[in-house]
């Protein structure tokens, strides 16, 4: 299948300002419904990853937000690498469709668990029902790293810690675990440990916001200007 029916599909896509009424949200949302049906219709997964590499930059947009529904983890690292991609759309669809990819790297059931999950306000409840997630799906990544999530914001650091290793470990293109166990050793006052993360952060998504600036700062604090 060519590159240009995707792209035809993707043209037909209403563009939607940040400021846009909500009619034009749910054009937008129909529109991308009816996208998602064209390509799955006539595209599979291996056709979608190879046309992430295309010269035509909007076959690599197009490309990209159609993994987003129809693409599976055998298709994160390809996304991945769209993160350092040279067009600014296909960076910021990349980061959309590594995150829906992440949460639906399991089982549908085990899927629809971790997003309800990840809905509740009682932050103890979360964590002792990620805890019953994880022991029934060990290798979902999201389950680990949504727990970290939780563990971060009730001030459990060195736990959050073992959750974002186990994230990477099972997904090393997780940037978002990466950027979390960063700002764990920052709340643990380990300086280096924090720089050394929030360079792994960097090398797997150079446009997370404040990332750089915050490595330059500890690396000035640090002396080791200069020794990425």
């Amino acid at each position: 299948m060519g590159i240009s029916l995707l792209v035809e599909y993707y043209d037909e896509l209403p563009e939607v300002r940040p400021n846009a009424r909500a009619a034009s949200r749910v054009a937008r949302f129909k529109a991308l419904e009816k996208f998602h049906k064209q390509v799955a219709a006539r595209y599979n997964e291996g056709t979608l990853q190879r046309l992430l590499m295309s010269d035509n930059v909007r076959a690599r947009r197009a490309a990209t937000l159609a993994l987003s529904v129809l693409g599976t983890m055998r298709s994160n690292r390809d996304v991945a690498v769209m993160l350092r991609d040279d067009d600014r759309q296909v960076r910021l669809l990349s980061v959309s469709t590594l995150w829906s990819i992440w949460f639906r790297a399991d089982t549908p059931p085990n899927n629809q668990e971790l997003q309800r999950v990840v809905q509740l306000e009682d932050s103890d409840e979360a964590i002792r029902k990620l805890g019953v997630l994880i022991k029934k799906a060990p290798r979902f990544a999201e389950a680990y790293n949504q727990r970290a999530i939780v563990y971060f914001r009730v001030g459990e650091y060195t736990k959050a810690v073992a959750d974002c290793e186990k994230t990477l470990e099972l997904n090393p293109y997780h940037f978002g675990a990466q950027s979390g166990m960063a700002q764990c050793y920052m709340k643990l006052r380990k300086p280096r440990q924090a720089l050394k993360a929030f360079r792994g952060a960097f090398r797997l998504h150079p446009g997370l916001e404040g990332v750089e600036q915050t490595i330059r700062a500890l690396e000035e604090a640090l002396g080791e200007e200069g020794k990425r």
